[in-house]
């Protein structure tokens, strides 16, 4: 990738803003927290639907927004709102405070959704670049894992006691360090013509509609992500600390665990452009799609032993950590430029919308225990590694 250009700068700040923004010290503890402010398994699988519900919600106007007024400015939105979201868990100790933060920090990421792919794209299409999309966003991804490394041993330690004022401490801690978010991203620059679309709204959304009709291909390449994204990443990670607990392993060394895990989704994600050169993107992805249902059902069955658990727990994150970009390559090289973000969203719409049906489905089922959850969680990503998936010929726009 080359040095000095449009795309290496706004892939440095976004990095930096990344590593910043993923700041959750709560992370290595977040479902104990839950368990402790009054939630069960099902609560929590509810709070993720209603975290969809944001999504959906916020999807087309944000993906506009961004396509109208540039995606800069609809970062440090998304940031604030994000802060927001995180800082009312201090207060939480209601149900009706967790569906509010929920619901926030899912619209609040519809700011970044689409926009940020759009950003990347559109800067490496000015030094011609674009055929490295997925090299630029593990690059920026592996700022997240690179902070929890730090954040999730930290977190642990100063919750080792599960104490209330222990739980506060880490999410004041968090607020600090994502609003430091908001002033990294004052630093990125619109490419040309990002920002600039002027047209009727309602001509915006038929356009997106418009692209994803003449690449059908876009859906089911999409609906594969999606359908195995959720329960191996969505669903799973949410309940990684307690099943480490119920595995056997002291609360202090979950931290530890769960970094490790990080500095390996650190390297994954910095190495799916090598990765990507050697093994074709649609093999490449109907493989993870394979790994994710094989660590479901893994789950399903041996989850109690604690050897077995890590081995799952590695396999997953390598899923979650190259699936996204890979997808992301071949998408964005047939999406048209102006209306790059809203299509995005678009697409994203119906993510939300599985999200809501598979949430559902499977909190009713969580309530017979793990193993039932897992096996759900599994045949759903079975169904969505099924789905066909087709290379496009890149168009330049």
């Amino acid at each position: 990738m080359k040095q000095g250009t449009l795309a290496s700068r706004n892939i440095r700040v976004l990095f930096w803003a990344e590593l910043f923004g993923s700041v959750r010290f709560i992370q290595p503890v977040l479902a104990l927290f839950y368990f402790s402010r009054g939630l069960d398994e099902a609560s929590i699988l509810w709070l993720l639907l209603f975290w969809s519900t944001g999504v959906l919600i916020g999807e087309i106007p944000t993906g506009m927004f961004a396509d109208r007024y540039g995606a800069k400015m609809s970062f440090m939105i998304g940031a604030f709102l994000s802060i927001i979201s995180h800082a009312m868990l201090i207060w939480a100790y209601d149900p009706w405070v967790f569906v509010i933060s929920s619901l926030l920090s899912g619209f609040s990421v519809t700011f970044f959704s689409g926009a940020d792919e759009a950003f990347i794209y559109e800067s490496l299409k000015e030094s011609n670049e674009e055929n490295m999309l997925d090299k630029a966003l593990g690059i920026i991804q592996s700022a997240q894992f690179m902070v929890m490394v730090i954040v999730l041993i930290l977190g642990a330690i100063i919750a080792q006691n599960l104490t209330d004022e222990q739980f506060v401490l880490l999410i004041a801690l968090g607020v600090f360090f994502q609003s430091l978010q908001i002033v990294l991203l004052t630093f990125a620059k619109n490419p040309p013509e990002h920002g600039s679309y002027r047209e009727n709204p309602f001509k915006q959304v038929k356009e997106g509609v418009l692209a994803i009709k003449k690449a059908p291909q876009l859906l089911w390449m999409f609906l594969n992500i999606t359908l195995v994204f959720i329960p191996s990443v969505a669903i799973f990670d949410n309940f990684s600390d307690k099943l480490l607990l119920d595995a056997g392993l002291p609360v202090y060394f979950i931290g530890f665990s769960l970094a490790g895990l990080s500095v390996f989704s650190f390297f994954v994600s910095r190495s799916i452009g090598w990765m990507t050169s050697r093994i074709s993107r649609i093999l490449f992805l109907y493989i993870t799609g394979a790994l994710a249902v094989f660590g479901l059902l893994l789950a399903a069955f041996y989850r109690e032993n604690l050897w077995i658990l890590l081995f799952i727990m590695v396999l997953l994150r390598f899923v979650g950590a190259v699936r996204y970009p890979v997808y992301a390559q071949l998408a964005n090289d047939i999406i048209p430029s102006k209306v790059r973000a809203t299509t995005i969203s678009l697409l994203s719409i119906i993510d939300s919308v599985c999200d809501l049906l598979v949430f559902s489905s499977v909190a009713t089922i969580a309530v017979f225990g793990f193993d039932k959850l897992f096996l759900a969680a599994a045949a759903i990503a079975f169904v969505g590694s099924l789905l066909p998936l087709r290379s496009v010929n890149r168009e330049r726009n």
